[in-house]
């Protein structure tokens, strides 16, 4: 069993939902979990927000992107606490950063960070990681985010 089907397991035992918004991984997240059978009982939503207009109309404040960067701690907060409550999921998680490569419409920010928030609506706590980009392709570096999501997230709703 991988670790993405005994985050759905547990979901499902404690009734709880996820809904994700991602911009870096485009929607792999999301992909993930629902490769999951059974995963319709847990997986709420899925938003890929990869412009400010879009994470903006999902809910993330534009003070805060205009303040921090669309690349910050603080947008990918915004990011999972909006997808909670748009989608009324117990647990929000929002992905943002830059995969090795500058971004001309947003200058600001490191190219190789991406942060991670994973929100849990019952306690209004967050969740925050930050992660390298270093892999030699997008597509691994979204499989290693992916990876690292679901060992905290695991971690999380398992010991709560």
């Amino acid at each position: 069993m991988n670790i993405y089907e005994k985050i759905v397991e547990i979901l499902k035992e404690k009734k709880e939902t996820v809904s994700t918004m991602e911009s870096c991984t485009g929607g792999s997240l999301a992909g993930t979990i629902t490769n999951v059978e059974g995963a319709s009982a847990t997986f709420q939503y899925g938003a890929v927000t990869y412009s400010n207009d879009f994470k903006i109309k999902m809910g993330v404040s534009k003070e805060v992107i205009d303040t921090y960067t669309v690349y910050s701690m603080e947008t990918a907060k915004e990011m999972a606490k909006a997808i909670s409550a748009y989608s009324d999921s117990a647990y929000g998680i929002g992905i943002t950063g830059k995969l090795g490569k500058e971004d001309p419409m947003n200058l600001g920010g490191s190219n190789e960070m991406v942060y991670i928030s994973i929100f849990d609506k019952e306690k209004d706590f967050y969740i925050c990681q930050t992660f390298t980009a270093g892999a030699p392709s997008r597509e691994e570096c979204k499989k290693q985010i992916i990876h690292l999501i679901g060992i905290i997230f695991f971690k999380y709703i398992n010991k709560k």
